[in-house]
This record gives structure tokens, C-alpha cells and sequence, in this order.
């Protein structure tokens, strides 16, 4: 009869040891395996591997932020507080949020996408100032997305968040809060489009744009009190709301970029409307603002020099007629643009500069 060598306890200690060795093995290849499976699951935002749903806070109510500090400039924020959900951290940790805003003045619903630059929480001198808000608007139908939102343009996939982030660090624009709403109401794949107005009979497009987003802002962020705090941006129909819209609203609003934008109110659905096309027919906005002696408002037009020559000579047109005395206008025309984000993008850094150049904050906290 022929015995083992190792007696019992010797064999459980191996036996022991053998399983380690699988677990440990085992746990390895489940480490291994996660960390290939991370970046795939990132990619397709498949939970836990994304934070993409998840709330995100800006400033509670005037919690945390000292008065005193803020100073008489700075609007803090008046809420209620917004359920706005993550959609996108970029690379400096800043986070694209969304959220289903029912406005209180138009009665109208849709989304909202916010972004704050990484200062408005990260820089020390800042944690009780007031910060300028730019409201970006998309062109084309503009019903169900704002490609400004989390638009990445031109082969290096540069976004419009990332671009301010850049530009302030360079000394040449003001670190914006962003406000990216919808722009209408439906699809205009019917020729049907609302002018950012409140055309009679039709969802308030214009006070939405103009009175339930900038409320959205003020009751989340700290803001500026005054105007010099509150531009617009657009492009193509977002070109034509935000020149519309500073030109209306003087009182609110000192600055705009215009890109490719139209001149005119020109939606089918003004028809019967005259009286009400011409209270949102930028000329005649221009035209009364000239006369009343201003306020002062400052547009920056970009234009491809590929775009129709309607879009060109109506901006040259308004120009000339127009831009004198309280209605300051500035032209950058792009060599070989196109009627495009990425066109418009890609240069806006000087016209993002100058309009910069005429707007407050933020103020170091005292």
C-alpha cells in the first residue's frame, strides 16, 4: 500500500493555495477586462462607466455665497432650482446640462442645455461674482436640439464651450455662462418657421427666447444686474433672433453676434400679420432705437464670402442704413465660408472679443 508523502494538513495547505492562485488570477482578468471594457462602455454610455443623467447643481438660492461679497452688481441666484441633468463632462471637468423648461411668461415647454465655464466654481476670486450670460442659438430647425449644445466643429472637434474656455484664458472674451435653447417649436420641414416672435395664434417663441430663458439663468446662477452682462449668439434663423432680439430688447440686452443671419422677418406664417411682422422687423427696431438716441447696442456680423448674395448685401445693406449713432455694427467676413457652424466658429474669435470688449464682469469678489 503505498501512503502520500505530505500528510493532511500539507494537502489542504496546497489545495489552499492552488484556489488563491485561480482568484487571483481570476480577479486580474476581471480587472484586465474592465479596463478594456471602460472606454467602449464610456463610449456608449452605458452605466455605471458615464455620469451622463445625472443631476447637476450649480448654485442653490443664494446658498453658500457670501452678500456682502457679491456687491451690488451681482444678481445672486433667485430660484426655484432646475432638475438639470448631465449630458456631456468636457476634458477640464465642466459639464453641458439639460432641462425641460416650461416657461412662466410664454407658457411654451422645451429644452434648455446650460454650461458654465470651470471658473464659475473653480477660481477662488470668483465664488461670489456675478458672471455675463451669452444665449446661443442654432440655426436650421432648431425644434428638438441646439448643435452649440455639444457641437463639436471643423476636423479637430472643437466645441463652442471649449472654444470660450480658450479664448478667455487668451485674454480675449468674457468666461460666458451658456444658455442653449430650442428655437422653435416644430420641424421646418413644411417652410414653417416662427421668427423667434410671438407671431398672433402661434406659440411665444419670442418671449421665450427673450423673458423665460434669461429667468431660467437668473434663478440658477449668479448673474449681472445690468445689460452689460447679456448677449446672443446665433447662426442662419439664431442670426436673425439674436440681432431681433438685442435690437427689441435694448433695455436687456447690449450685444450679439449675428452669423450669416437674415435681415428680415420672412415666416409664412406673418400672413394676415403686418402690424406685428414689423414690431420684430429688425430695420424698424433700428430704426426707433436711432431715434430714441439708444441705448447703445453693439452687433458683430460674420459672413462667408461663399454664402448666397442676398445674405450678403442684406448685411452690408442694414449696415450702412443703420449702423450709426446707438446701432454699432462690425463685419468679418470669412474668405471661402460657407453658411455653417464650423465656419462661424472656427473665426469668432475676434468678433467674440469685440463684443467682449463692450460687457462687464465677472468682478473679482470683494
Amino acid at each position: 500500500m503505498t501512503h502520500s508523502s505530505l500528510g493532511p494538513s500539507k494537502a489542504r495547505g496546497r489545495r489552499w493555495a492552488s484556489r488563491a492562485r485561480i482568484s487571483l488570477i481570476s480577479a486580474a482578468a476581471v480587472v484586465t477586462l474592465a479596463l478594456v471594457a471602460w472606454p467602449v462602455m464610456s463610449y456608449y454610455e452605458i452605466p455605471p462607466f458615464t455620469d451622463k443623467g445625472a443631476p447637476v447643481s450649480y448654485d442653490q438660492a443664494g446658498g453658500g455665497v457670501d452678500r456682502k461679497a457679491a456687491g451690488s452688481r451681482t444678481l445672486l441666484p433667485t430660484g426655484p432650482k432646475a432638475d438639470f441633468k448631465n449630458v456631456k463632462t468636457l476634458s477640464d471637468g465642466s459639464q453641458v446640462s439639460v432641462v425641460a423648461l416650461e416657461g412662466e411668461k410664454s407658457g411654451f415647454k422645451g429644452k434648455v442645455w446650460v454650461w458654465a465655464p470651470k471658473e464659475y466654481k473653480g477660481d477662488p476670486k470668483f465664488t461670489s461674482s456675478g458672471f455675463p450670460v451669452m444665449i446661443a442659438l442654432p440655426g436650421g430647425p432648431g425644434h428638438d436640439s441646439n448643435y452649440w449644445s455639444v457641437g463639436e466643429f471643423g476636423p479637430d472637434k472643437v466645441s463652442l464651450e471649449e472654444s470660450i474656455s480658450k479664448w478667455y484664458q487668451e485674454g480675449k472674451s468674457k468666461p460666458f455662462l451658456l444658455a442653449m435653447p430650442i428655437l422653435n417649436p416644430g420641424p421646418d420641414d413644411k417652410g414653417i418657421y416662427w421668427d423667434a416672435s410671438d407671431i398672433p395664434d402661434q406659440p411665444k417663441m419670442g418671449t421665450w427666447l427673450t423673458e423665460d430663458v434669461p429667468s431660467l439663468m437668473k434663478a440658477n446662477f449668479r448673474t449681472l444686474k445690468s445689460r452689460d452682462g447679456w448677449s446672443y449668439m446665433g447662426s442662419s434663423t439664431g442670426g436673425f433672433a439674436s440681432l431681433k432680439s438685442v435690437l427689441k430688447h435694448p433695455d436687456k440686452f447690449k450685444t450679439a453676434i449675428a452669423n450669416g443671419p437674415d435681415i428680415l422677418p420672412d415666416s409664412p406664417l406673418w400672413r394676415g400679420h403686418e402690424r406685428e411682422k414689423q414690431e420684430n422687423n429688425p430695420e424698424e427696431l433700428a430704426k426707433q432705437l436711432k431715434a430714441a438716441k439708444g441705448p447703445d447696442v453693439y452687433i458683430a456680423f460674420q459672413v462667408g464670402t461663399k454664402e448666397h448674395a442676398a445674405t450678403i448685401d442684406g448685411i452690408k445693406r442694414f449696415m450702412a442704413t443703420y449702423g450709426t449713432g446707438p446701432v454699432h455694427t462690425k463685419l468679418w467676413e470669412i474668405p471661402g465660408g460657407t453658411h455653417n457652424g464650423a465656419t462661424y466658429l472656427k473665426n469668432m474669435e475676434a468678433p467674440m472679443q469685440w463684443i467682449s470688449e463692450q460687457m462687464e464682469g465677472p468682478v473679482p469678489s470683494s
